[in-house]
């Protein structure tokens, strides 16, 4: 299983575990950018952990993901 993990480059609370053990942790400097991204870690990738703030800013989350049996879409709710 391949894992990946997208965050806002401002948010520096999360995925600050699986960054630090060296695991694909991608910083998006652009919010707009979220689908851009998502269509190329889909490729790569089985699973993806998507932070609340990233996961907000993507309409291919639901319309194309829900139903892929080929890739699982984690959204991480902040606990603050």
């Amino acid at each position: 299983m391949k894992i990946s993990w997208i965050k806002y480059e401002k948010d520096k609370e999360s995925f600050r575990l699986p960054q630090a053990l060296g695991f694909d942790v991608f910083s998006l400097s652009d919010l707009e950018k979220t689908d851009e991204t998502m269509k190329k870690l889909v490729k790569q990738y089985d699973t993806i952990v998507i932070s609340n703030e990233v996961a907000g800013f993507s309409e291919d989350i639901i319309k194309k993901y829900k139903n892929n049996k080929n890739i699982k879409i984690v959204i991480y709710l902040n606990k603050k």
